[in-house]
């Protein structure tokens, strides 16, 4: 299934599920509202998806509308950074003696909102190192504390494509507090789509969406690195996440920064990246963060170049 949020000036807007060609959604009703409420009682609300999903294919529903992101709030966001490639280089970006760890890396971060796949993001200056960062995430129903990896699989509902901001001259000084990221890490954007695990089919594969996520940045391309290249699958970070807490229902955990060791060959998924592999090099990073007016572009692309998560297309603009 692709579910969506469609905006009705409400604070977690109405749920709908989406066709497969995009043009057409039907709202999932009273039995399930919002996607918030749908996470909270996966079993209770599947007559009304199914109701929807039946009518939708036997051709009703209604043009497609303003969609937000699909969980516009939750309880909680978690973020991981599973992608091997990625801390190697930010520790070059950053100065950053290595992390020897063989658990995955998280941290909790802000929740009350994410933008839509299309809302302009406002950011107070340039000077605070504007950053996109591409990646997947999934969305959990209630884990229990202490479940396990393989068992994780089966809470993980639906799945979709973030863009998580950055605000990359403040991160260094907040990491050097030891407390964690406040201002570094403002709210995150959603691409307008979460799917079901079975609607990736052979994309979705031991816990990792095997997808290109294509990124422009103003226009120009900027990297296709693939999520396949997660060091922990998704299930894993579930279990980590869980392992001394129950996880509520509704908790998005996302994949961090997706990354690639050929990054010659593939490009990169956000600035600072770029900005590690120059310093590699030539000596000092030569890319700029993003200005405003800058327009960031990306998708997730499956083979025969369809878009499973809809797409991300944002202007940064000045608060």
């Amino acid at each position: 299934m692709r579910l969506a949020t469609l905006d009705n000036n409400t604070s977690d807007g109405a749920l709908v599920l989406v066709s497969a060609d995009g043009a057409r959604m039907m709202e999932v009703g009273a039995g399930a509202p919002n996607l918030l409420t749908l996470m909270a009682d996966w079993t209770a609300g599947q007559p009304a998806l199914g109701d929807a999903a039946a009518r939708l294919a036997a051709g009703e529903g209604m043009a497609t509308g303003t969609l937000r992101a699909p969980m516009p709030r939750s309880w909680q966001w978690l973020d991981g950074s599973a992608f091997d490639q990625h801390g190697k280089l930010m520790q070059i970006a950053f100065g950053l003696d290595p992390i020897e760890s063989d658990r995955p890396l998280m941290y909790q971060g802000m929740s009350d909102r994410f933008y839509g796949p299309n809302d302009d993001i406002p950011f107070p200056s340039e000077e605070d190192g504007i950053d996109f960062e591409g990646e997947f995430g999934v969305i959990v129903d209630a884990v229990p504390m202490g479940t396990s990896a393989a068992d994780a699989m089966k809470h993980i509902r639906l799945i979709v494509q973030i863009n998580d901001w950055s605000l990359r001259t403040i991160a260094p000084i907040e990491m050097k507090t030891g407390f964690g990221w406040v201002q570094a890490k403002p709210a995150c954007s959603m691409a307008p789509i979460a799917v079901t695990p079975d609607e990736l089919g052979e994309d979705w594969r031991d816990g990792r969406v095997c997808l290109d996520l294509d990124v422009e940045w103003n226009g120009a391309r900027f990297g296709a690195a693939n999520g396949r290249e997660m060091a922990f699958g998704f299930h894993e970070l579930v279990a980590h996440a869980a392992r001394t807490r129950d996880l509520v229902a509704g908790t998005i955990i996302g994949s961090g920064t997706v990354s690639s060791p050929d990054y010659a060959k593939v490009g990169s998924s956000c600035i600072s990246e770029r900005r590690a592999i120059e310093m590699i090099e030539n000596g000092l990073p030569e890319t700029p963060f993003m200005r405003f007016g800058d327009r960031v572009r990306m998708a997730g692309r499956r083979a025969d170049g369809t878009y499973p998560f809809g797409m991300i297309e944002q202007t940064v603009v000045q608060r």
